[in-house]
């Protein structure tokens, strides 16, 4: 293997960002999380942690500490809950510019979270029926003035099974993609995590929304090897869709990645496809590694898989997205944006992952410690 390369990210060049509007631009739901305090379960607890969760929240509030222009949109109800995502999006410098603001009897998404200790899971009880996101629809976002100065526009799969979920006649969400597809300057990206979640929609529901907006709009696809296993039956070398679906499947070899990456590129015929693995050994210790490729042939895997010792996993793939964002937003969507991509992303996830909650409360200077930590050894604390 070449020589992995210790990125300076907390100097980057970022001027080219500068004086204009968000580089990058996303949207989706918030939910409202609630957590026990107490450690009790939750039917017994009275004491909860109110904290915010959503996908694309986290994302844009994880490029946004790395110095990304970012807007996050939304459809919220004009409440003290709507109030406080906007709040906490802003503090963390995040463009709340074209939230939508719907009536304050409209329902935010809320997740019940018990967090687990092993031997028990954690359980997430999702209450996102008729919620406010869910109807974020044609003609209530101005696409074109949202998105004039993006760079990379994203969204998840997510987003689009909230309709689904609700069982409405329209798919809200969808309607409002198209009106952004249509929006975006020339040259504007679109990423999208595939974020399959059976709580909101069957495999066929989704493959029947999923499958046209990847193939016709996305360039690049964060995804991962069980998802794509489960719904459109693709292999992963060695390992059969079966097999991988059953969890049943040893150590990847990096050709059985390359040939799910080149699958993913077939079938779709994105740009640049982005796979995150996660190795859950206990309820507290999980391993983390990930990988990129492109339609050229350029591939990159993470140099080692590196061990994690969880206070909170929620919110760590949508922080492993920032960081791989970042790479590409700041050394180009070729080879060197695919390796600084994953090579941040991997960092930023790990430290993520032992914070509590959601939301990406890390700096550039930790990640950059990491970094430098993984190729050149050591691990000293860090003094601020």
């Amino acid at each position: 293997m070449a020589e992995i390369p210790v990125y300076e990210i907390t100097k980057d060049d970022l001027s080219r960002f500068s004086g204009r509007g968000p580089a990058f631009v996303t949207f989706g739901e918030v939910m409202v999380r609630e957590t026990p305090a107490d450690m009790e379960r939750p039917e017994r607890t009275r004491l909860v942690h109110l904290s915010m969760a959503g996908s694309e929240y986290t994302l844009a509030i994880g490029l946004s500490r790395m110095g990304i222009p970012s807007a996050y949109i939304t459809r919220v109800p004009d409440n003290p809950y709507g109030r406080a995502l906007r709040n906490i999006a802003r503090e963390q410098g995040v463009n709340t510019d074209y939230l939508v603001w719907a009536p304050k009897t409209e329902p935010m998404g809320r997740l019940i979270y018990e967090i687990g200790r092993t031997p028990r899971q954690d359980v997430g009880i999702y209450q996102r029926m008729f919620s406010a996101a869910s109807r974020l629809g044609a003609g209530m976002v101005d696409w074109k003035a949202a998105l004039k100065d993006a760079v990379l526009f994203h969204t998840s799969g997510i987003t689009f099974g909230l309709a689904v979920h609700s069982r409405y006649e329209r798919n809200y969400c969808y309607e409002a993609f198209q009106e952004a597809m249509a929006a975006k300057p020339d040259g504007c990206l679109v990423g999208l995590d595939f974020n399959y979640r059976a709580t909101l929609w069957s495999p066929e529901q989704a493959r029947e929304i999923m499958t046209p907006i990847v193939s016709d709009h996305v360039d690049i696809l964060v995804t991962t090897i069980e998802d794509m296993a489960k719904l459109y039956g693709l292999s992963c070398g060695q390992y059969s869709a079966k097999q991988i679906v059953d969890g049943d499947i040893g150590p990847l070899e990096d050709d059985d990645i390359r040939s799910f990456a080149e699958q993913v590129h077939q079938r779709f015929h994105t740009r640049i496809v982005a796979i995150t693995i996660r190795y859950p050994d206990s309820f507290e210790q999980h391993r983390w590694e990930s990988a990129a490729a492109d339609a050229d042939g350029n591939f990159f895997r993470s140099p080692a898989i590196r061990p994690i010792t969880l206070l909170d996993r929620l919110g760590g793939g949508d922080t492993w997205n920032a960081g791989f964002y970042y790479g590409l937003l700041t050394a180009g969507f070729g080879w060197e944006g695919l390796v600084k991509g994953v090579l941040v992303g991997d960092a930023a996830t790990r430290l993520k992952q032992t914070l509590m909650f959601d939301l990406p409360i890390v700096d550039k200077a930790e990640i950059q410690a990491l970094m430098k930590a993984d190729v050149l050894g050591g691990g000293k604390r860090t003094v601020r």
